[in-house]
């Protein structure tokens, strides 16, 4: 099973487009500052997670969502990884 529960404040306004096909698809882009319990001398306070949201959780996101917002989201965890310009091999 493959699902996560965060809560965090938006870190910047959605970056929303919408797809070339038939059926315009809304695509909303935004990170999540979700900020961590519990912490050592040394690390950072936050996590800073990318997000998706598709369709009318995209349109949603573009109507209501904006810099600073509090809010609750729940999906799945995709990583992936590309090739850089040197070659490198890049995770996300």
């Amino acid at each position: 099973m493959n699902k996560v529960v965060l809560m965090g404040r938006l870190t910047r306004n959605p970056d929303v487009r919408y797809s070339q096909d038939e059926k315009a698809t809304c695509v909303a882009r935004y990170t999540l500052a979700v900020t961590r319990r519990f912490r050592r001398d040394g690390e950072q306070d936050a996590d800073f997670i990318n997000c998706v949201a598709l369709g009318r959780q995209g349109e949603f996101a573009e109507k209501y969502l904006k810099q600073g917002t509090k809010i609750v989201i729940s999906g799945r965890i995709q990583t992936g990884s590309y090739n850089n310009h040197d070659g490198v091999k890049v995770y996300k």
